[in-house]
């Protein structure tokens, strides 16, 4: 796959990136490189290669799947104009 320069454009206007011709084609060389090496991993065999989360091997810390309330009840409504047993007191909005 190789990026022409339209589609450079293109890219750089849905990015709100403002782009010169200069920089248009130098921006071209670079991402058909990138592409280039992707492809170039995409021929690499990795069959019986296992999914991996990090090159050593290492086990994640998990902790209790607890429902708490946090015990900051107080400290949310610290700032609330007006509040009531921890809840918000809001205006009546709908009539």
């Amino acid at each position: 796959m190789s990026v022409d320069l339209a589609t450079v454009k293109r890219v750089a206007r849905l990015s709100r990136i403002a782009v010169t011709d200069e920089e248009a084609e130098r921006m071209m060389g670079h991402l058909n490189g990138i592409l280039g090496f992707v492809e170039q991993l995409s021929e690499v065999d990795v069959t019986g290669v296992e999914p991996m989360t990090s090159v050593t091997p290492i086990t994640m810390r998990l902790r209790a799947d607890a429902v708490t309330d946090g015990d900051k009840a107080d400290d949310i409504v610290a700032n609330a104009p007006s509040t009531d047993q921890n809840f918000f007191l809001v205006p009546k909005v709908v009539e």
